[in-house]
Parts: structure tokens; sequence; C-alpha cells
């Protein structure tokens, strides 16, 4: 059976999840979900963080195959579905399948869409550290959720959650910031990689423009599908609705959900 990675974004770590994982499972009964950590984030934010997103790639790699024994698939979002990418053109015999979320890369869009101007100054706040953790996650819950207002809704019970995650294993400025560089210079394969791969977007992204997602499953000839008023955090937004996509891709391919634990 596949086994699941999870890859998080820019400054996040597997802890961000939430809910996500225990919906994800409960959508795709016996899925076996294994979260990761990009180097410099999470389990491993005293690591330095590498400036190539290949580089992140591979480093995530080495960690899955001490879980699994052979091929999975890849789940991410932002920064973590640029991973993925990397991951399955590296390593394409290993990859079973992808589904990447709000992805943006070269060559598919231009740089203000892969990163909206509007975004910047909660971007540079968290960046830079300014407010302390409360209000870091504050202002990076308004720029990546579009219910974070929503009394009794996962985004709502995120900020508490967000805040001791920074607390426990803080994100250094310099990773941060390198982070962002690796993000910047990656390039896509023109090609899509061997893996079978579903684009998710969100058309209420404050981050990233959903044109860069589309381009990029249209030049890839991938499955696409696009959420009407969700943020850049489309699994904390609406975690059952992101479950049900990839469950309706998996099925429309025969494919299997995964193993026996949901460790």
């Amino acid at each position: 059976m596949t086994p699941w990675i999870f890859l998080r974004g820019l400054t996040r770590e597997s802890g961000h999840w939430g809910e996500f994982v225990a919906t994800f499972c409960a959508a795709l009964p016996g899925a076996r979900v294994l979260p990761l950590d990009l180097p410099g984030n999470g389990q491993w934010h005293l690591m330095r963080s590498p400036l190539s997103v290949e580089a992140m790639a591979s480093f995530c790699r080495e960690q899955a195959r001490r879980h699994t024994g052979g091929p999975v698939y890849l789940l991410g979002v932002s920064l973590g579905a640029m991973a993925a990418i990397a991951w399955a053109r590296l390593y394409p015999d290993e990859v079973a399948g992808c589904v990447l979320i709000n992805a943006s890369a070269r060559p598919f869009c231009p740089f203000h869409r892969r990163l909206r101007p509007a975004a910047y100054p909660a971007l540079a706040a968290a960046l830079c550290g300014i407010g302390g953790a409360p209000a870091i996650e504050r202002a990076v819950l308004r720029a990546t959720s579009r219910g974070h207002d929503a009394a009794g809704a996962p985004t709502a019970r995120a900020l508490p959650a967000w805040i001791a995650l920074r607390a426990e294993r803080p994100v250094s400025r310099a990773n941060a910031m390198r982070q962002l560089i690796a993000a910047a210079r990656f390039r896509a394969p023109p090609v899509a990689p061997a893996a079978r791969t579903l684009v998710l977007a969100s058309a209420a992204d404050r981050l990233v423009d959903a044109r860069c997602s589309r381009a990029l499953a249209r030049a890839w000839n991938a499955a696409y599908a696009q959420h009407p008023s969700a943020g850049h955090d489309l699994p904390l937004d609406d975690g059952p609705w992101v479950a049900e996509q990839v469950r309706r891709w998996l099925a429309e391919a025969g494919a299997d959900v995964g193993g026996q634990d949901n460790g």
C-alpha cells in the first residue's frame, strides 16, 4: 500500500496541519500519512535551510526512506508543493502521484502573481519577527485564511496552536529568508514529471494568484480543481473539500489510498 507524505510551506511545519490529517484519513480510510518538516522548520528548526528547493526535497526524501520502503504519494502546500515537484522530478520511480495545493513556479507565471504585492506587509512581519509570536501568527492567519474570524471553525482554533508552535520551535529570520529565496529561484520542469498529478487552488488566495495553479495544470495536462472561497491555507479553510478532491482523483485512477495506520 502506498503511504502519503505531507509537506508544508514557508516557515510552516508538520504541526500546522492541525485537524487536516484526521480529516484526510477519515475520507480515505486506511490511509497512512507521514507529515515531514522541511529543513529549517519544525523538528529541524535549528538546521540551516537550503537555498534550493531541490535540496529540501532530497532531505525530505531521506527522512521518508527511514519510514517507507517503496513509492509514496506527495501532498504539498505552497513551498511544500514546490518540494513535491522537485521530488517527483529528481526521483520519478519513487513517486506514485502528487497533489499540489496553491503551487506557483517559474516559468508558468510572473513573480507578482506568485507572491501578490498585497501580501508583502504580512510576509515582512513574519520574516522580521515584528510584534512577537501572537502578532506574527495572527498576521499570518489573516493572510493565509479566509475563515479566520468564523467562531468554532478550525481556523479559529488554529491561532493558539500556531502561537505555541512558534514559541516551541521558532524558525529563524535567516531560515525564513533562505526559504523565500529558494522559492523565488525554483523553476518547475516544462513537462510534467512521470507521477500523476492533481492541482488544487483557492480562488480567494491572498498570497498566490490562482492563475499560477491553472497555468501549471494546463501546461502539464494535470487534473485541476479550484475552491471558490478558501484562502491560501486551503487544508485549513476547507480540509474536507481537499480530502474529497483527492478521494475522487484516486478513484478515477482505481488507486489505493494507503497503508494500515495513520502515524
